[in-house]
């Protein structure tokens, strides 16, 4: 009762006290660890795990057509220390996981991944962001292995300008696998579109509309150049668009379309961005640390592990990365300036 009477009063707040009161609700019923938290009062309870640097897509926006260059194998977080770093993280507060890559799904150990980090005490949710090539197979028994909430990346309804935009084959076995998602009962069964000016910006009213009509889809805009006011400029097709109540940690503006059972929402992290209730942390798959995903600051947390540290160890390394967090990422002409891994290598 204490925690949901703290997160009504979180959500009534705004402005410069969000995020002292998003602490005070979020530490309520929470481990007594300020390991999460950063100088700001942010309290950290999302991480974001990347299981390999592998695709097998070529998106045009993530990688070169050729590829990029993978860190060796023996580099990358073995299963076992995966699972004692996310341990870590959890017994300190965390309660949402998810798993990411390059493609999580190519990984051949992931039901096993899953099944271990779904017993975590205290992780409420374990996700996962995938492109959907081999996802409609595998999801039946990653479902069973404890996996909880499913985000699709579809760019495109136009099956040609899918092959173009991926360099890849695969249209199809995409929307088999969110249909899957829909079937095995994951409800919102959420869809990931980069929207990019005059590639497929012509599609965000028209053909996206059509998923709307489904009760479990959930689509999710990352807006480049396009802010939310798109809804509004095209009265054509969407009359009626509602506001929802967003959660201060949302990285989402979220709507609603009167006539349609799904949802759609806009991330604007670069024109309107979200530092204020940011509660993400990354794990890359090479055991690097990462507060911000626009930063370039990393810490690496495989080799003391595999140093022999202790558990106590790897959580003072841990928590002074927190505390250097910045309270918001560069702007987005600094950003493009400034050296950071590709997306590949962070991870979605």
């Amino acid at each position: 009762m204490m925690r949901r009477c703290a997160l009504d009063l979180v959500r009534r707040c705004s402005g410069s006290r969000r995020t002292n009161y998003l602490v005070d609700a979020c530490r309520l019923g929470e481990p007594s660890s300020d390991m999460l938290i950063d100088s700001f009062g942010r309290f950290h309870n999302y991480l974001r795990i990347s299981l390999t640097e592998r695709c097998n897509l070529r998106c045009q926006y993530c990688m070169p057509a050729e590829g990029v260059e993978l860190t060796p194998n023996s580099d990358l977080l073995s299963h076992d220390e995966i699972i004692r770093l996310a341990d870590l993280f959890v017994s300190s507060g965390v309660d949402k996981i998810r798993l990411t890559g390059g493609e999580p799904t190519i990984r051949k150990d992931i039901e096993d991944i899953c099944l271990h980090l779904s017993s975590l005490k205290g992780l409420k949710t374990l996700a996962m962001t995938t492109n959907g090539i081999v996802l409609a197979k595998k999801l039946p028994k990653l479902k069973e292995c404890g996996l909880s909430a499913i985000n699709i990346s579809l760019d495109t309804l136009v099956p040609a300008k899918f092959e173009f935009m991926t360099r890849r084959k695969g249209h199809a076995r995409v929307l088999e696998s969110i249909n899957t998602a829909i079937e095995l009962g994951y409800n919102p069964a959420k869809v990931n579109c980069v929207v990019m000016r005059g590639m497929n910006d012509d599609e965000i009213s028209s053909t996206y509309a059509e998923m709307l009509d489904k009760v479990t889809y959930s689509i999710n805009l990352l807006i480049t150049a396009i802010t939310a006011k798109s809804l509004e400029v095209d009265g054509n097709e969407f009359k009626d668009v509602r506001r929802l109540q967003d959660h201060p940690t949302d990285t989402a503006k979220n709507f609603k379309v009167d006539g349609h059972c799904g949802t759609i929402s806009f991330i604007t992290s670069m024109t309107e961005h979200f530092c204020a209730g940011c509660n993400r942390l990354r794990l890359l798959a090479d055991g690097n640390f990462k507060v911000c995903l626009f930063g370039p600051s990393e810490v690496s947390l495989r080799d003391p592990l595999r140093a022999g540290v202790d558990d106590l160890e790897l959580k003072d390394i841990i928590g002074a990365a927190v505390k250097r967090k910045k309270r918001a990422h560069a702007g987005m002409f600094d950003i493009a300036k400034t050296a950071n891994r590709p997306m590949i290598h962070i991870g979605g």
